[in-house]
């Protein structure tokens, strides 16, 4: 079992900006929302939160402090659960030819999405409530929950194709084991947008809410099946035994990743910005 890293001394356990926290001794839940204030997406800071939460979780549980039996993580941010990765970041990092910031930045990545997938080595289910669209790698870090609840009309893509790179944070290596790789690399390629519809039918989301409901239909799901919690986290470790995905994997891709973000056009890069562009419209919109 790996131990993480201590909080610094003095620092509190879940003490957050970018993270809300609340546990509920009934369900024996740690709910969780992200809450940035700027665009939804997996910047640095908030990936050093995410990897501080889990070092928390893992104290909580192991140490008896907080009997966390599910973990819950949503979105505050109206309509969106996560527009993935930092694409302001990965142009300024491609622009200056800087490998090795984009190999860190995704390495970070996947050590907290592999971490989540082994359930931090604890009794824990993991959930995805999605109450808003998931792109890119907000998409991909659904794919390592044991349980993804999703409301109707929530969209789901993989938009990286359109500008000349795909999805290295986690999507081929979840998506293969789960559809196998001719789909897997389907979905990849084809760049286009599903909805929760869809991807309930293919088995990737487990539970549909209707719109607003998604936080009820989570606590339905908890209450419906925490009596078979320690048969649930068992075939869940099954399964991971069964097709192992080890970080190393997911490591040499991001690596690909990498490799192939450099080889990116300015033509490219101008499509990147234009992503960006629309989302932060969309964003004010929303606002």
């Amino acid at each position: 079992m790996t131990e993480p890293l201590r909080a610094p001394l003095g620092q509190q356990p879940f003490a957050f900006v970018d993270l809300e926290t609340r546990f509920d001794p009934e369900l024996d839940t740690l709910w969780t929302y992200m809450r940035q204030r700027s665009r939804p997406s997996f910047n640095p800071d908030l990936l050093v939160e995410f990897a501080g939460w889990q070092n928390d979780i893992w104290v909580a549980r192991s140490s008896g402090a907080m009997p966390i039996r599910y973990v819950v993580l949503g979105s505050r941010f109206p309509g969106v659960f996560s527009l993935g990765g930092d694409l302001d970041l990965f142009a300024t990092h491609i622009r200056n030819g800087d490998r090795a910031a984009l190999v860190r930045y995704g390495r970070a990545c996947v050590r907290i999405l592999h971490r989540n997938m082994l359930s931090l080595e604890q009794p824990i289910i993991t959930i995805a409530l999605v109450e808003g669209d998931a792109l890119g790698g907000g998409f991909e870090a659904l794919l390592s929950f044991n349980v993804v609840i999703a409301e109707r009309g929530t969209k789901f893509g993989l938009p990286e194709t359109n500008f000349g790179l795909f999805p290295g944070m986690g999507a081929h290596c979840f998506l293969s084991r789960r559809l196998g790789a001719a789909r897997a690399e389907q979905m990849i390629l084809s760049g286009r947008t599903y909805t929760a519809e869809e991807l309930y039918d293919l088995g990737i989301v487990h539970a549909l809410a209707n719109p607003g409901q998604g936080r009820a239909e989570v606590e339905a799901y908890i209450r419906q099946n925490r009596r078979r919690h320690s048969g649930h986290c068992a075939i869940y470790e099954a399964s991971r035994s069964v097709n192992p995905l080890p970080l190393r994997e997911l490591e040499a891709v991001v690596d690909l990743w990498a490799d192939a973000a450099l080889r990116l056009s300015e033509a490219d890069l101008k499509l990147m910005r234009r992503l960006v562009g629309a989302q932060t419209r969309l964003l004010d919109k929303a606002a």
